[in-house]
């Protein structure tokens, strides 16, 4: 029983596709049908039971997986181990999240981290939704993501890092730009400019509409946040946004944020990772987030607070 036949057989039980295990091991999707085969023929089980929409794995395959998994996380755990490297890490984290997290709320822990952690090449990938992020991680494109929506997997670890609060965004010349806060009846004779359906930060936004009774009058969609920052300050409408990803543009006197009375939207953000023996890097890069989660929430809470 070979090593690499063993990690072939957890890549495909973690994408159930043997095209994205072929890409992900950077073999050809022969090579990785030969390898199962040649395992399924030494333990004398199928493994996976083939459908035309990819694979699912069998029983056998669900004990094997179990086994299969303990022996590698060893293995990786034996190298490292024998290389000293749970002291001093040395390699990549490949970070996924949303381009307006990175820039206002990442981007001065991830400078600090990279500062301490000098045998560790921390790279970045920006996501336009919550199942990308989710997707990258498995899919192998990524190690590390941060996920504004509630994700369920038996292949992924979940930890709660912060919460964050979305406000009413105005341009400061709007006729609501003087308040500080609006009612509902106020907001639904406003035009939205909101994400495209699909976005984490949409579906929120969504719920939070049916939870008030507000049928939103939408003005345009876009997935950039940039550009909606641009386009409420234009005046096209107004838009929910995260009271960080405003930070400049109120502090710069562009934009305005309004409380919504008697409501409250409020979501959780997320570090999202596979869940199995992670190399020495990204352990080190997990560890530093969950340091940090006092003072993600007290940079959120600032933004709120307008400190």
């Amino acid at each position: 029983m070979e090593m690499s036949h063993l990690k072939t057989f957890r890549i495909v039980a973690e994408t159930l596709n043997f095209t994205r295990a072929a890409e992900r091991l950077n073999l050809t999707q022969s090579a990785v049908s030969h390898q199962i085969k040649a395992l399924e023929e030494e333990l004398g089980e199928p493994l996976f039971i083939r459908a035309k929409r990819g694979v699912k794995v069998s029983q056998a395959g669900k004990i094997a997986l179990e086994y299969a998994v303990r022996i590698l996380d060893d293995a990786d755990a034996l190298k490292e181990k024998i290389l000293g490297r749970e002291r001093s890490p040395v390699g990549r984290v490949r970070v996924a999240a949303a381009t307006q997290a990175f820039v206002h709320l990442f981007a001065p822990l991830f400078e600090s981290f990279m500062d301490t952690h000098h045998g560790i090449d921390l790279s970045f990938r920006t996501t336009v939704s919550t199942e990308q992020t989710v997707a990258d991680i498995l899919n192998g494109a990524a190690d590390v993501g941060f996920a504004s929506l509630a994700v369920y997997s038996p292949n992924l670890q979940v930890m709660k890092l912060f919460e964050d609060e979305l406000l009413l965004v105005v341009g400061i010349e709007h006729r609501l730009a003087k308040l500080r806060a609006v009612s509902v009846d106020q907001i639904e004779q406003e035009k939205m400019i909101l994400f495209e359906r699909g976005a984490s930060i949409r579906r929120a936004t969504d719920q939070f509409f049916d939870e008030i009774g507000v049928r939103p009058d939408l003005s345009l969609e876009s997935n950039d946040t940039f550009f909606i920052k641009l386009m409420v300050e234009r005046g096209l409408g107004v838009s929910l946004l995260p009271v960080w990803a405003v930070r400049d543009e109120v502090k710069a006197g562009r934009l305005a944020q309004l409380h919504i009375t008697g409501h409250r939207l409020r979501r959780s953000v997320s570090m999202v990772s596979l869940g199995r023996f992670q190399p020495s890097p990204t352990r080190a890069f997990i560890e530093y987030m969950i340091q940090c989660q006092s003072k993600l929430q007290s940079m959120a809470e600032a933004e709120r607070k307008g400190k």
